[in-house]
């Protein structure tokens, strides 16, 4: 059996937005994302492959489609398919997000 720590595994990075592996398989992925204030993962698109970000701790806005919203701790988004996403701290503190995608792009 498989158990992580999440708060063992979430660290920061003054250079950039952290992807930190939680699980992986050929299926899906499982990732802390980390982000110090003004960090961000681009808006990009995944055509065959929904994700799904849960934020932990802080508040990060959010895009999917042409849509954007700021969640905080226990609110979840999901972006389907095929849509353009992506996430920034447009906040104070430091943000960690939970992030799921499946299936697992190639």
């Amino acid at each position: 059996m498989e158990i992580r720590v999440l708060e063992e595994l979430t660290e920061f990075s003054v250079e950039k937005m952290r992807k930190i592996p939680v699980f992986d398989s050929p299926y899906m992925f499982y990732d802390l994302y980390t982000l110090l204030p003004g960090q961000m993962q681009k808006v990009h698109v995944h055509e065959g492959s929904d994700k799904v970000y849960l934020v932990l701790g802080g508040e990060v806005r959010v895009q999917v489609g042409e849509e954007q919203a700021t969640l905080t701790g226990g609110q979840a988004v999901r972006a389907p398919a095929g849509e353009q996403h992506g996430v920034w701290n447009a906040g104070e503190k430091p943000a960690v997000l939970l992030v799921v995608m499946a299936p697992k792009p190639a």
